[in-house]
This record gives C-alpha cells, structure tokens and sequence, in this order.
C-alpha cells in the first residue's frame, strides 16, 4: 500500500501505515478495536520489566518520550534488526506481515499460569488491502493466530515450562490493520481470498523469523528444545 513505510528509531521498530486503518489487537497500548496509522515496537530487557513495573505504564511513558503517543505499542525483548516483512497477494487483494520473532518464553496453550523467565515474543502486524468488516477483522485475528501456532508447532519448538510442543510464547500479540474507505470484506475464513492470504504471509514471516532465531541461538531448526 502507498505510504507503508519501517522504520528502526533508537529502541524502537516503527510501521507507518501511511493512512489510517483500523486496528485490531490486545496490544499493551491502545489495544482492542482503534483508529490509527502507527505501530510501534519497543524493545526491553529483563530488568526494565522487573517487578514492581507496570508494563502498561512503562510503555506509555517510553512511547511518549519517542512521539509515539498515537501508536499501537508493543513490547519485545527479540532482535528489533532482524524483523521479517513478508507481502503474499492474489490480483489486486494482498497481506502485508511484519514480525519479529523471540522463542525465550516459549509456552503452549494450556500451560499453567505464572511468570515469564524472558521477555521473548512473537509480534505480528498484518496489513490487509482493503476495509474489513467486524467479522472478517475478528476472523483475520483468529486465522493469525492460528497460523502463528501451526508454524511455531512444525518447528519443533518446546514449551519453556512444560517441555511439551509450544503453539507461541507466554506474550504473543497481534495487530490486523484494515484501510478505512472503500467496499469491505464480509468474512476471512480459509475459503476466501483473504483468509488464504493471511495464513499465508503469517506462517512465512513466522517460519522465517523462527528460523532466524535459532541460527542466532546456534540451535537446529528442528531442536527438541528452545535454547537461552
């Protein structure tokens, strides 16, 4: 889409969307169904997080100190450098996926409660080409999410805790962003279009950011275990 614009500011990695969109996520800022043309990742380590932190609170502030005060805010503690961009598009639909990939908190659902040893995660926003009704935006969600865990399971990724196949890690988000204007798409199964092209560029970018976080971490693609 004209105007997408990544850049990398100090201690954050920034997407300008470069109209507004609706956004849907449960991002730590400005999380749930929004307006807006901004994303923003900002990296941390395991100190600044350290209890009695609030995160939400250290987010907005350091949002604020960068004028990032409208952007959805995300919290990684992965390689803001080596985040993946990844399009897939059939005619004139496309998806646009931007991750970053950390494997430190790897988890799987259903994994008891408790806190994270590392601030390692995997966040994705994933642009669509055109407005999305409530229903699509909610499916795009699901169909990320699912496509997200399905990659992070074929990759031989265990649970930090449980030692068990991970489906992602203990502070996954997602961001589906729409364009406001023009005609919307009713729904985003896997039969539609749509649907297809979101499984699509989420499992590559995922695949590709997994992949790279363990030639990094020195540890074979398909490794029983996560290493530190």
């Amino acid at each position: 889409m004209p105007g997408f614009r990544v850049a990398r500011r100090g201690r954050f990695l920034i997407a300008d969307l470069g109209v507004p969109h609706r956004l849907v996520s449960w991002a730590i800022v400005r999380g749930g169904q929004v307006e807006g043309r901004t994303v923003a990742w900002c990296h941390v380590d395991d100190r600044e997080l350290a209890p009695p932190v609030d995160a939400r609170t250290f987010l907005e502030a350091r949002l604020a100190e960068a004028g990032l005060e409208e952007a959805v805010g995300l919290m990684t503690g992965a390689s803001l450098d080596a985040y993946v961009d990844v399009t897939r598009a059939r005619g004139e639909a496309f998806v646009r996926c931007l991750a970053t990939v950390g494997l430190e908190n790897a988890l799987r659902a259903g994994d008891e409660p408790g806190a994270g040893a590392h601030p390692g995660t995997i966040n994705l926003l994933c642009q669509l080409s055109s407005l999305a009704s409530d229903e699509a935006l909610l499916e795009a969600l699901a169909l990320a999410a699912e496509a997200r865990a399905l990659t992070v399971l074929e990759a031989g990724i265990r649970s930090r805790q449980s030692g068990r196949a991970a489906s992602g890690t203990g502070t996954d988000c997602i961001v589906i962003a729409a364009p406001i204007g023009g005609p919307a798409a009713g729904y985003a199964g896997k039969h539609t279009v749509l649907g297809h092209l979101v499984g699509a560029a989420v499992a590559e970018a995922v695949d590709r950011g997994v992949r790279s976080w363990l030639a990094r971490h020195g540890a074979h693609p398909r490794a029983a275990a996560v290493v530190p």
